[in-house]
């Protein structure tokens, strides 16, 4: 009995050979790989997005574009009076008007009266038609005491304010020197029992100052109408004063305001 040979694949003559379905093992390590990769992705971008949220919490949150308000140090001036003519004098500069009152020794301000042994005090204003604007600087201002030649050219603010003193503030009253022996020896008295003289409180002397400085006359291109203090160096009393007279020399135009103490 002669058996069939069987075909180099091992299949019968005359049977199809069977087909091996295709090999799915590969395609799954493809899938698995992609999908692996796109999941890392998806892990990093995560991370990214946390990350600048995280950092976006942590940023302080940005200002908002202030008002321009002015500084608690800055200088406001004082506010100008109704009219030019509510003050002792006035001149016409071009279509300005300058306006001025001579207060002798005294800081006016806002805030309280002052005064200085060193300088005396010119309240300014300057007025315009609507919308005009005016460049200011206390350079444009002296003073002529008594008829002097020369006169007093505007000193800055700043040096004022370690001569001016509060008249409200009273120190407080010193102990009285006794003899613990009760007995006096006669002779000249000890230098060591003299008291220390007592100064205003830093405090009080930082926040008068400061008041002083708003109500100096500002400085700058500004719109008018403004008003503020003039300080002259002069150490005579106020009532050696027999003649004021205020002089402008600036952008407006050239004026002497006369002005009686």
């Amino acid at each position: 009995m002669v058996e069939r040979g069987m075909g180099d694949q091992g299949v019968a003559p005359g049977v199809a050979p069977l087909t091996r379905p295709p090999c799915r093992t590969g395609l799954r390590h493809v899938s698995l790989k992609a999908g692996m990769r796109i999941s890392q992705a998806l892990r990093n971008t995560v991370w990214m997005v946390a990350l600048c949220l995280c950092a976006q919490e942590q940023q302080p949150p940005a200002k908002e574009s202030p008002t321009r308000e002015a500084p608690t140090n800055e200088v406001k001036g004082l506010p100008p009076r109704l009219a030019p003519t509510d003050y002792q004098a006035l001149a016409h500069v071009g279509a300005v008007i300058i306006a001025a009152d001579f207060v002798e020794h005294g800081i006016p301000t806002p805030q309280g009266a002052f005064s200085t042994e060193d300088y005396v005090v010119v309240e300014a204003g300057l007025y315009g038609p609507p919308e005009a604007r005016l460049t200011l600087s206390t350079s444009d201002f002296s003073l002529r005491v008594n008829g002097k030649k020369v006169p007093l050219p505007s000193q800055p603010f700043g040096l004022v304010l370690s001569s001016a003193k509060d008249p409200s503030w009273e120190p407080p009253e010193a102990p009285s020197a006794k003899s613990k022996t009760g007995l006096s020896t006669g002779g000249g008295g000890d230098s060591s029992s003299t008291p220390a003289p007592v100064h205003m409180p830093m405090p009080l002397q930082h926040a008068m100052q400061q008041k002083i400085q708003k109500a100096a006359l500002p400085e700058g291109d500004r719109p008018l109408p403004q008003a503020g203090l003039l300080f002259f160096s002069y150490h005579g009393l106020g009532k050696g004063i027999y003649s004021v007279e205020l002089i402008y020399s600036g952008p407006a135009g050239k004026a002497t305001l006369s002005l009686h103490p």
